[in-house]
């Protein structure tokens, strides 16, 4: 049962497979009503599809980041609607990039379900492959999810500013690793934050460089070799993930497992709740 990425043959192989959840998780940040309407005009047969801000959120509330993570019971409801339950395998895809694929890929394994991989390039290389689509609705028949969330596998931003005032980023003690592009984290050409810049003592690791060109994860060797420049000697388990709002960091644990580097935590809030306490510390520049 893959755990971490699938390709597109063995996907198909498996789509008849009633043991088997496909869930379109194709989403745009500027345009949020992109996605369905996308999924409407084609998608992989049996896909159902996953809102980013409805299904894969929490609301959002004072103090929150834009995407905050969802109450576990809630989430569990929803996979359970999508027909997800013990022993069944679920592929995650978006349109190509797998950073959204990758948050329910985590949201997940989260709350203690293994069986789920990412579609390696998502329908864009299920596309380039020939491969069906279609613009069937297929419901799945409702099943009992079970959440058994794995507390150790977040921290809060409470916890990441003790992690600062102690000290302890820049002992590295703590690593923590945003996975926005290198301008946001600059503080430079910033579109979706209201304030510009980065965690002090974060470093960067953009989660585009997990990726060749055309969309597909780097090998296991190439992925293990540049995570561990940024590791810089240090264990994984000290690893807080985090981007703008807690979705570009889950492709950036994707690459980590993928790379057999796992152990890493997720900051669930990341750069948009940080930036919601005017306390809090900016740092700006490379």
């Amino acid at each position: 049962m893959p755990t971490t990425l699938i390709q597109p043959l063995a996907l198909l192989a498996e789509l008849e497979n009633p043991q088997w959840a496909v869930i379109d998780c194709r989403f745009d940040l500027q345009k949020p009503a992109w996605g369905r309407d996308a999924w409407a005009q084609g998608h992989i047969p049996r896909a159902l599809h996953a809102d980013l801000d409805h299904d894969l959120s929490g609301a959002r509330g004072p103090g929150s980041g834009r995407h905050p993570l969802p109450r576990p019971l809630k989430l569990a409801a929803t996979f359970g609607r999508w027909g997800i339950g013990d022993g069944v395998q679920v592929v995650s895809y978006d349109q190509g990039s797998g950073m959204y694929a990758a948050r329910l890929w985590w949201l997940l394994r989260w709350l203690g379900h293994a069986n789920v991989a990412v579609l390696d390039g998502g329908l864009a290389g299920w596309e380039r492959a020939g491969l069906p689509v279609t613009r069937r609705s297929e419901a799945r028949p409702a099943r009992t999810f079970v959440a058994r969330v794995d507390a150790g596998m977040t921290t809060t931003g409470a916890q990441v500013a003790a992690a600062l005032h102690s000290g302890a980023l820049a002992r590295g003690e703590t690593l923590l690793v945003d996975a926005r592009g290198a301008d946001r984290f600059a503080g430079q050409n910033e579109t979706l934050d209201p304030v510009a810049g980065h965690i002090p003592g974060a470093r960067n690791h953009p989660s585009a460089g997990n990726q060749s060109a055309d969309g597909r994860f780097l090998g296991a060797a190439e992925l293990r070799r540049r995570w561990e420049a940024t590791l810089g000697g240090r264990p994984v388990t000290e690893v807080v993930a985090m981007c703008g709002s807690g979705v570009t960091a889950c492709h950036n644990l994707l690459a980590l497992e993928v790379a057999g580097l796992p152990g890493a935590r997720l900051y669930g809030g990341s750069w948009s709740e940080w930036i919601t306490d005017p306390a809090h510390p900016v740092a700006r520049g490379a």
